[in-house]
């Protein structure tokens, strides 16, 4: 017996009857010869991981517009903890941790440079010409089925696939949001909360830190059902969801700890998320990506394979999409900054 089909085998006897069971994968959109030694979700997640798109994380903004100063969140480490916490509810609930850390890897491939405010410019883009508009979950998708490795796509599973494009919380009330089931698996739906979790937790303590919100700003229930402090906030979120979801084929938080994290997002929503400091720079980055746009549009033989396939509107919103935040300021410099002429 193969490495791979001992794993498989070793899933159909741990793991809960509600878990996705690598043996029952629908498959991938081209056919493979399955590994060895890995397992189909197993080969997902080192994809995504050795992917270039995963690499450009690393530079492309949370909140704080490239902050100066190394402990300040990225897209990269919003993934990663993303990916803690996901696992952490998975194996709690014997779920299949493989394909729960693949989908949380992936499932902000196709974020933008300049975090929600570069998602908001592109989406007006792609309406004004057009077409459905533009949503990170859809193009987090579409980077792994047809822009990775040169056009060719990573070649994913379905469970996963689905899961990145199923992980957005899809209404603006959380209560709403988590009152029915969204993903495929219960694996894309850990991560859907996980997703929630990290970042409600990781942008308050940035904020802390940046001082754009005060200890003493938090809300008393905030802090009397969630914990006062950083750790004892994602502990009480991860366990509430663990015990209340057990032997359950849907996830679930306990109302009252519901409340308080509706409120900590209300929170952070108006003290962070529309704060005219955290903004300041808005105006900036809708300017610079509007700009390069028109640059593409009147270039579109500047666009480098393989964006430049399909349709020229779809080909530009994709190439700006991919851009890291240092990239797309380094690349409008180049092409809308006069530079010295000097002589030699």
């Amino acid at each position: 017996m193969l490495i791979r089909e001992k794993l498989e085998e070793k899933e159909k006897i741990f793991l809960s009857p509600y878990a996705t069971l690598s043996a029952n994968s629908k498959g991938r959109l081209i056919y493979e010869e399955e590994c060895p030694i890995r397992t189909c979700f197993q080969r997902d997640r080192d994809r995504i991981i050795h992917s270039k798109a995963f690499r450009r994380l690393k530079h492309k903004t949370q909140v704080f517009l490239a902050p100066e100063g190394d402990h300040y969140r990225t897209r990269l480490t919003h993934t990663l903890e993303v990916s803690q916490i996901a696992r952490t509810i998975s194996r709690a609930l014997f779920l299949n941790e493989d394909l729960t850390e693949a989908i949380a890897l992936g499932h902000d491939l196709g974020h933008t440079p300049f975090g929600h405010m570069g998602e908001d410019v592109l989406d007006n883009l792609a309406k004004s010409y057009g077409l459905k508009g533009f949503s990170h979950a859809e193009q987090s998708l579409r980077v792994v089925d047809k822009i990775e490795k040169e056009g060719k796509g990573l070649n994913l599973t379905y469970e996963v696939r689905m899961g990145i494009l199923q992980h957005t919380k899809g209404q603006v009330n959380l209560k709403q949001c988590y009152s029915q089931r969204i993903a495929d698996t219960l694996e894309g739906e850990v991560v859907r909360f996980s997703d929630v979790i990290a970042y409600l937790n990781h942008d308050l303590d940035d904020a802390l830190r940046a001082k754009v919100i005060r200890e003493e700003d938090i809300p008393e229930k905030v802090k009397t059902v969630l914990g006062k402090t950083h750790r004892e906030r994602i502990n009480t979120m991860i366990q509430n969801l663990i015990y209340n979801s057990m032997n359950s084929p849907e996830l679930k938080f306990d109302e009252k700890v519901l409340d308080a994290i509706e409120e900590l997002r209300n929170f952070l929503y108006i003290s962070l998320y529309t704060n005219p400091q955290v903004k300041s720079e808005n105006e900036k980055v809708e300017l610079l990506i509007l700009r390069l746009f028109e640059y593409f549009y009147k270039n579109p033989h500047k666009i480098p394979y393989p964006f430049n396939k399909e349709d020229k509107i779809i080909g530009i919103i994709d190439y700006i999409a991919g851009m890291t935040d240092r990239y797309a300021i380094e690349l409008f410099e180049e092409i809308y900054i006069p530079k010295p002429w000097r002589f030699f």
